[in-house]
């Protein structure tokens, strides 16, 4: 076979975290669960990103669209994930949780399942998905 013609695989979000370790994957799970459950609308789009090799790059793994525009994304470290908001500086978040300084990204720290059950943490899923995407 000649190695300048391949076939591009889809990666799916289900493989994307069959591949995340261990320590983080029900983190990542939960979140998952968490974006699904305020946004079953949402199309799911998995990133096409195998693991990184530094521990201090975040690992995207997946990321919810509506609208025609990305509102929230999933990624993961080796001991935390991170659930990020494409709209985040304009999310009104008044819980000290929303992280970050960038233009227009801002991030949820979670440590557990049960960082991402928070109240605080559901809420501002969904005011994402009021808030709409990015273009």
């Amino acid at each position: 076979m000649n190695p300048r013609y391949y076939r591009l695989v889809a990666v799916t979000v289900s493989t994307q975290v069959r591949k995340v370790p261990a320590a983080v994957r029900p983190t990542v799970q939960a979140a998952i669960k968490a974006v699904r459950e305020a946004a079953p609308e949402a199309t799911e789009i998995a990133y096409q990103m195998e693991a990184p090799r530094s521990e201090r790059m975040m690992w995207k793994i997946v990321r919810f669209a509506s609208g025609g525009g990305n509102i929230v994304g999933i990624g993961t470290f080796p001991r935390h994930s991170t659930i990020f908001f494409y709209r985040g500086r304009e999310l009104d978040d008044g819980s000290g949780l929303l992280q970050g300084t960038g233009k227009d990204t801002r991030f949820v720290t979670v440590r557990s399942p049960a960082d991402v059950d928070k109240p605080a943490v559901k809420k501002l899923i969904k005011r994402a998905f009021k808030l709409g995407g990015t273009a």
